[in-house]
């Protein structure tokens, strides 16, 4: 399915536009998408608050960033861990307490591919606690203040979403009994991209359309996310493949969070990346969504779960 929407090369930042007065806050920037991201807004003269978990990394990118952008950029870290629904509560209260705006909440951090089941402090299985848990707390202790500013919430999802069981395994959240690396991090990233389209229902249903939220994708991009959390063979793997044409920059991979994120009049229902061969690289526009990705009683359901695990109620 190619889109056009955008002309033959789809869209690239030369659209960002006006956002010397808004502010970004972009999860997981010390390297990949998320740095890329991060610095292409600088360079449009926007405001970006970084949520990183490791401060020192933080602290080399701001430097990197300043240095590569300009000495006088507005960039700035607050100390997050999406594994710890703890650390992302402490996060959030920083951010509203020292924040006063949030144009768009650009939640762009995930893992991938954890060899082992691993726990997160909480007892979730870490890739559904940080790509998931961790993102639907955060979401909705700063919705308020999205809110407050007209904001939006851009979900980076992944094609992976329709790699595992298309839907989601109730029964057993944690994978207890048949963890497998690659269907555990599709059920992960689906239920990211279900709880963006289940959200945009609640706030129509709301009425509270001034708020808009997004899902997209980067495609296949060289990131250091299989590098940091694959097992051994996956990173082999997938090192041999990014030095295939297959492959694109993570500078690339960022455009679809960029583009959901300031591009005005975009369709919320759609799914946003790559539109080349397989969705992979290509020109940025709009993908096809498979169905069972706005199973609604699914969808439904895991909002319920969602908010008994994380202690948290919306209120919408």
């Amino acid at each position: 399915m190619k889109d056009y929407q955008f002309g033959k090369d789809g869209w690239t930042p030369d659209r960002i536009t006006d956002v010397k007065d808004k502010t970004f806050l972009i999860t997981g920037t010390t390297s990949g998408t998320g740095y890329e991201a991060a610095r292409i807004l600088l360079a449009k003269g926007a405001t970006v608050v970084m949520l990183n978990r490791n401060n020192t990394k933080a602290a080399n990118t701001i430097a990197t960033l300043k240095q590569e952008v300009g000495d006088t950029v507005n960039v700035s870290n607050i100390e997050m861990d999406l594994a710890s629904l703890a650390s992302v509560r402490k996060a959030a209260a920083e951010v509203l307490k020292t924040v006063p705006r949030i144009d768009a909440l650009m939640l762009n951090a995930a893992i991938a591919q954890v060899p082992q089941q691993q726990l997160t402090v909480d007892g979730f299985e870490s890739q559904l606690g940080v790509n998931h848990y961790g993102n639907f707390l955060l979401q909705g202790l700063l919705f308020p203040l999205v809110e407050q500013s007209n904001g939006r919430i851009v979900t980076v999802g992944s094609e992976g979403y329709k790699m595992g069981i298309k839907t989601i395994q109730f029964n057993d959240m944690n994978w207890d009994h048949n963890y497998n690396p690659n269907s555990v991090y599709s059920q992960s990233k689906l239920a990211q991209i279900m709880t963006t389209y289940e959200l945009q229902d609640r706030l129509k249903k709301a009425g509270k359309t001034n708020v808009k939220t997004y899902a997209c994708h980067p495609g296949a991009s060289r990131t250091s996310l299989i590098k940091t959390s694959g097992s051994l063979m996956t990173r082999f793997v997938w090192q041999l493949m990014k030095l295939s044409p297959f492959v694109q920059s993570a500078e690339k991979g960022a455009y679809p969070e960029l583009m959901c994120a300031t591009e005005p009049d975009l369709d919320q229902t759609a799914f946003y990346g790559p539109t080349g061969r397989n969705y992979w690289t290509g020109p940025v526009g709009e993908c096809s969504l498979e169905p069972h990705a706005k199973n609604k009683e699914v969808m439904e359901q895991l909002w319920k779960v969602s908010e008994e695990a994380t202690g948290f109620s919306w209120n919408l």
